[in-house]
Formats: structure tokens, C-alpha cells, sequence
């Protein structure tokens, strides 16, 4: 199952901008260990839980993880061979929308190695290029 919210104020959005760097959310504030996006990307959430299923397998239950990300915004599509107009067409997924600088998941209570595999392999999960961090102090 995707990751999408339990409910909606609005069930359609419009797509908006995805403009600028992250100035919220590109640090870490959790964990230890995290990975930042480099790149501008919309992610939806099968992508996101994809990724999260692959650091929870590595770690095999030890240490806590954090999605510091979630797909907020509806995405529509109309049927193919549709005519134009008749409105917009029903939400087929959600996306986040990630701008460079932000941090997408986070780890502690593991050690650099581990956690730096655990990253590497939700990272070739994600549609975007990534990077690992670690917090001051901890050896990268």
C-alpha cells in the first residue's frame, strides 16, 4: 500500500511550482544518519515506501528510522483517447514534492556502515539523485 493521507480539504490540486532549494527540513533532526536529495524531483509514495522497506530490511529491526517526507499533493490523470475538456480527471497517486537540500529518511542506533549501505539501497530506489549525511561529530 502507497503512502497517501487519510483525508484531503480538497480532493484535486493544481500542480503549482516546485521552484527553489529546501529552506525547511535539510538538516537532520532525528537520527544520526540520513540522505539528502540533490535533485528536484516529484516522489510519489510507492517510490517512498519502497525505499523505507529497503532500510528496514538492512537493518533487521535494529536501530529507528524516520521519513521525514510525505506525498501530500493529489496527482490526476484522465483516461487515455479522451477528448478534451469534461473537467479534470480523478487522483491516481500522490506525490512530495522534493527540493534539493531536503532530507528524505533518517537512521540512528546503527553504526556508519551499516547505516550507509541501508541509505545506498533506498537510494536506488529513488527517482532522484542522493547523498549521505551524519551529524556533527559522528565519524563520516
Amino acid at each position: 500500500m502507497a503512502l497517501q493521507p487519510a483525508r484531503t480539504k480538497y480532493r484535486r490540486a493544481q500542480k503549482g511550482s516546485n521552484a527553489g532549494n529546501a529552506k525547511r527540513g535539510n538538516t537532520l533532526a532525528f537520527g544520526e544518519f540520513g540522505i539528502q536529495a540533490m535533485s528536484r524531483v516529484r516522489m510519489d509514495g510507492k517510490q517512498l515506501e519502497a525505499a523505507r522497506v529497503a532500510i528496514n530490511r538492512h537493518l533487521k529491526r535494529k536501530g529507528k528510522v524516520w521519513i521525514r517526507v510525505f506525498p501530500h499533493t493529489p496527482v490526476t490523470k484522465k483516461p487515455a483517447e479522451t477528448r478534451m475538456g469534461r473537467g479534470k480527471g480523478p487522483v491516481e497517486f500522490y506525490v512530495a514534492l522534493i527540493k534539493p537540500g531536503a532530507i528524505l529518511f533518517e537512521v540512528a542506533g546503527v553504526s556508519l556502515t551499516i547505516a550507509r549501505e541501508a541509505m545506498r539501497l533506498a537510494d536506488t530506489k529513488l527517482p532522484c539523485r542522493c547523498r549521505f549525511i551524519a551529524r556533527e561529530g559522528v565519524a563520516a
